[in-house]
């Protein structure tokens, strides 16, 4: 699923109380340009899964967003900005329907997602062909990037970065040369595994789950024989969790190695005490070592009851990029598209800034630890 600079580059109150800082633009503007035809507000719209296997991920995304948009909608402004999400399950299949759908609502003006890479690549053409910008916090297949589409904007480092620093973490850390690499035949997931297996050379043991199964006894005997002392996983953390718990009570001692969509508490809740000692490397840094990150948090806990998740910081400043634009007098798919492609927005994570192709430049790694608790302790991976 990356993060720039993460180490924040925007003022305290502007990052965790609202909105931040575009560079060269007057974020003081009069909202007063005329709104589609039929809309008396605009909307900002989550893609991705609330529900299903992946739906913790999802939610936390959508959150992020939504927090940006109350926060907005409390000061007052001019044009009131709506929140919706629509809900892909995180399934491929599913998403040409709903962007579909989405793009027939012309009081949407922006996209934050879609969430995940499968849904990007067939929910993106789309947006494409309307000019409706998206903004996605967390797909991070590189090939994304590729497609020549200038409504894409990628807010997170991609696979290739991650897969790299996991490969390293591997090498220089865990210094093992022993390592199986399975995935769960996703974009996202093999996409990931298929980078460590050619970083580290052979894998001692190959395989592709049916991430909807529950018995991975095959695998777990395969990795078993083979002598692995690390199992690296590409996949989410539902699966992920469940692999983590038939390794260990199959008798493996290898050390659990997987990738960011992993990094939930859903993998702990499947994996029990397998948990425990768990890595998972993810391009997004702990929100407690942030700039303005504690006063973040504490407005996400207040509004949703629970703790900031995974990317739910970076999906804040895609919504927040959006709802500036808005402010600035954007206030159609066409003028808002051009605002984020062009500007810069000084955020909580990091500075949204967008080359040609829709990336960032340059992003960090970080590589989580999970404890005896279920928390985990992130590091940057160096």
């Amino acid at each position: 699923m990356q993060i720039r600079t993460r180490r924040a580059v925007g003022a305290l109150a502007a990052a965790a109380l609202g909105l931040g800082v575009v560079a060269g633009t007057a974020t003081t503007a009069s909202a007063a340009a005329k709104l589609p035809a039929g809309c008396k507000s605009l909307t900002i719209a989550f893609f991705g899964a609330q529900t299903g296997d992946a739906g913790n991920l999802g939610v936390n995304i959508s959150q992020g967003a939504k927090l940006a948009v109350q926060q907005y909608n409390a000061k007052k402004p001019k044009v009131k900005v709506l929140f919706k999400a629509f809900d892909s399950q995180g399934d491929p299949a599913q998403a040409p329907a709903l962007a579909q759908k989405a793009i027939k609502d012309p009081c949407i003006v922006g996209i934050v997602g879609p969430a995940f890479s499968g849904e990007s690549a067939v929910a993106d053409p789309i947006f494409e062909r309307v000019g409706l910008a998206s903004l996605t916090p967390s797909a991070t297949n590189p090939a994304l990037s590729t497609n020549g589409w200038k409504t894409f904007h990628r807010a997170v480092a991609t696979d290739a970065l991650q897969g790299a620093a996991a490969a390293k973490y591997i090498k220089t850390v865990l210094k093992s040369t022993k390592v199986a690499v399975i995935d769960d035949a996703s974009d996202y997931g093999k996409g990931l595994a298929d980078i460590i297996a050619k970083a580290v050379g052979t894998p001692v043991a190959r395989e592709s789950i049916d991430p909807k199964a529950q018995d991975f006894s095959s695998t777990v005997a395969k990795v078993k024989n083979s002598g692995a002392t690390v199992v690296y996983y590409g996949g989410y953390y539902a699966e992920a969790g469940r692999l983590a718990k038939q390794l260990k009570d199959g008798g493996v001692t290898a050390k659990f190695l997987s990738d960011d969509g992993a990094l939930d508490p859903g993998f702990v809740a499947a994996a029990g005490a397998a948990a425990v000692g768990a890595i998972v490397t993810a391009p997004t840094a702990p929100v407690a070592d942030i700039k303005g990150g504690p006063a973040y948090a504490a407005a996400y806990k207040k509004a949703f009851g629970q703790d900031s998740g995974t990317y739910s910081a970076e999906a804040y400043d895609c919504a927040n990029f959006f709802l500036a634009a808005i402010k600035a007098s954007k206030t159609t798919r066409a003028t808002i598209q051009k605002y984020v492609s062009t500007a810069a927005y000084v955020g909580l994570t990091k500075t949204l800034k967008f080359g040609k192709t829709g990336e960032l430049s340059g992003g960090a790694i970080y590589a989580y630890v999970y404890q005896a608790d279920g928390s985990t302790k992130g590091a940057l991976i160096k």
